[in-house]
C-alpha cells in the first residue's frame, strides 16, 4: 500500500474535505495548493508487472515518507489544536533513531489524532473483522527501536482505516 493510498482511504474513513485536506498540510508545515493536494490524492499507475509506478506526471504527485508524516502531525493539530510549549521546556531535536514504518507512523499518529484508546483500537479492529489482542496492538505502537516493536503490515492498516469507515462513515441504525 502506497503513501497516497493511506491518504486517500483515511480521507474516504473520516470524510475529510479537499479544503481541510490543504489545511492540514498547511498545519503539518507543508504548503500545497488543492490542485497538488488532488494529484497527491490519485491512485497511482501500475505498470505491467502489477507494480506502482511512483513517478511524479501531470495528474499524479506521490506521497513520500516526509509528506505522510506532516500531513499527520498537521491531522493532530487539526483535530486536537495545538499544543502550547509550557514554560522553561524547549523543543529537543533526538538522535537520529530508527524510523517506524508509514503503516505504523499512521496507526500511530491517526489514533492520537482521534483520541481513541486501547480499547477503541480493539473495537475497530473487530468491527472490521480482525480479532487483535492489546500484546499485538501494543507492539505495533512502541517506538521503532524498542525490542518488541513490530512492522505493521498492509493487511492490518486496510482493516484499521476498514474499521474506522465502519466506525466514522457508517449511519446510526434507527
Amino acid at each position: 500500500m502506497t503513501n497516497n493510498d493511506l491518504l486517500i482511504r483515511l480521507r474516504y474513513a473520516l470524510d475529510i474535505k479537499n479544503s481541510d485536506m490543504v489545511e492540514i498540510f498547511r498545519l503539518g508545515g507543508m504548503d500545497f495548493t488543492k490542485e497538488e493536494v488532488l494529484k497527491i490524492l490519485t491512485k497511482p499507475e501500475e505498470n505491467e508487472d502489477g507494480e506502482y509506478d511512483l513517478t511524479p506526471t501531470d495528474n499524479f504527485l506521490p506521497c513520500d515518507y516526509e509528506m505522510l508524516e506532516a500531513f499527520l502531525n498537521g491531522f493532530i493539530t487539526f483535530k486536537r489544536g495545538k499544543q502550547d510549549q509550557k514554560p522553561g521546556q524547549e523543543k529537543v531535536t533526538p538522535p537520529f533513531v530508527k524510523r517506524d514504518t508509514p503503516n505504523n507512523l499512521f496507526i500511530k499518529r491517526v489514533k492520537v489524532a482521534l483520541s481513541l484508546t486501547t480499547e477503541d483500537m480493539l473495537d475497530i479492529f473487530y468491527d472490521a473483522g480482525l480479532n487483535v489482542s492489546k500484546g499485538e496492538l501494543g507492539a505495533i505502537l512502541r517506538k521503532a527501536d524498542h525490542r518488541n516493536y513490530k512492522e505493521c503490515g498492509d493487511n492490518f492498516t486496510r482493516n484499521f482505516i476498514k474499521g474506522l469507515t465502519y466506525k466514522y462513515r457508517s449511519t446510526p441504525e434507527q
